[in-house]
């Protein structure tokens, strides 16, 4: 039995059996999972032990939760909700705002691996390791991608000669889902967890229309110019050469770099810039990923992200794209922000874990 009094917890999530790879935090009208253990009476008719409920939160303290009536879409208001208070709990985690198959998580992270494919990649069962410029977790980290990934042990041995071979470090990508075996290895001693990573997803049927804005034109480019690169920062800091060369390499499909060009007086400035990629999933789905986003500091919250994006997804679209997938730093809420304006909605998470023992 749980203790739900606000006195005893001054944290409304404290009572809660919360899994920390859920995605993102349980609150209320967030879509979750809840395991809670049945009845003896229960148990006795079913002959089971447990028995699960995926709906969204209604209240936390106490922990109530209507039950979705449909695969990925919102109960109705008048659904019957369900308080776990009476009930021992055995996990809640949160879900993402839809539903999403495990399959659907390999199809984004393997089109994501094909966009940042590092200067080595190599397969190991079905693990992607990838080398590249020693920065960016994305080229530079072992991947379960392949379908057997999630039941298979991790291949460690071979991921450390790999990246001993390449002078750099071990670092582990963990998608949700999609490979218990590596969430239970970082957990064990020597391993560090990043931060939760969202992967944010939208089809791209149905865009909107493109407003034009005084001065500012879009452009597409096979590379990126000079003043490109010198607006690009990657987490807040100008990236070496090397790192900024490896951006413009050949990759396992297409890519562009859009930029929102200012015109004062004849005068020609790069104000906003992204980098844009197509490349295809096992399913044969094609997806455009956009990243290096980045706005002039002096002209940010002006809407020229969201101008920006719905140029480049014009062009996934006009260029075959079915679906766009993006990556934010969880917490970086007014990237959430801009990406939620822009018709995407999370999909899945993931974290790098680096080892350090």
């Amino acid at each position: 039995m749980n203790d739900h009094s606000p006195a005893h917890n001054a944290d409304p999530l404290a009572h809660l059996p919360i899994n920390r790879w859920g995605v993102g935090t349980v609150a209320v009208g967030k879509r979750v999972i809840v395991r809670r253990e049945l009845t003896a009476k229960e148990a006795a008719q079913s002959g089971k032990k447990v028995t699960d409920v995926i709906g969204y939160v209604v209240s936390l303290d106490p922990f109530v939760v209507r039950p979705q009536q449909a695969p990925g879409k919102r109960a109705p208001e008048d659904a019957p909700a369900i308080d776990f208070s009476p009930y021992s709990l055995v996990t809640v985690k949160a879900l993402p705002e839809r539903t999403v198959r495990n399959a659907d998580i390999r199809a984004v992270e393997l089109a994501t691996a094909k966009a940042f494919p590092g200067t080595e990649h190599k397969w190991v069962g079905d693990w992607l390791l990838r080398a590249g410029d020693g920065i960016t977790e994305r080229s530079n980290s072992a991947l379960p991608v392949g379908p057997g990934a999630g039941t298979q042990p991790v291949p460690l041995q071979d991921i450390r000669d790999f990246y001993a071979r390449h002078q750099l470090p071990v670092r582990i990508a963990v998608p949700d889902r999609i490979c218990k075996p590596a969430q239970a290895l970082v957990q064990s001693p020597g391993w560090s967890l990043g931060p939760e990573i969202i992967v944010m997803t939208r089809e791209l049927g149905n865009l909107p229309a493109i407003q034009t804005v005084d001065g500012i034109t879009a452009e597409v480019l096979s590379q990126p110019d000079a003043e490109w690169l010198n607006l690009y920062h990657f987490r807040g800091k100008q990236l070496p050469h090397g790192a900024l060369e490896l951006l413009r390499k050949e990759i396992d499909g297409r890519m562009c770099f859009g930029q929102l060009v200012l015109t004062t007086d004849g005068e020609r400035r790069t104000v906003a810039i992204t980098r844009g990629t197509l490349t295809e999933s096992d399913d044969g789905r094609t997806w455009l990923g956009f990243s290096a986003v980045e706005v002039a500091p002096d002209l940010r919250r002006r809407g020229l992200g969201t101008l920006l994006g719905l140029h480049m997804m014009q062009w996934g679209a006009e260029s075959g794209a079915d679906s766009a997938y993006l990556q934010v730093v969880d917490g970086n809420d007014a990237g959430v922000a801009l990406y939620r304006s822009l018709g995407f909605a999370e999909h899945h998470r993931h974290r790098y874990a680096l080892w350090e023992g």
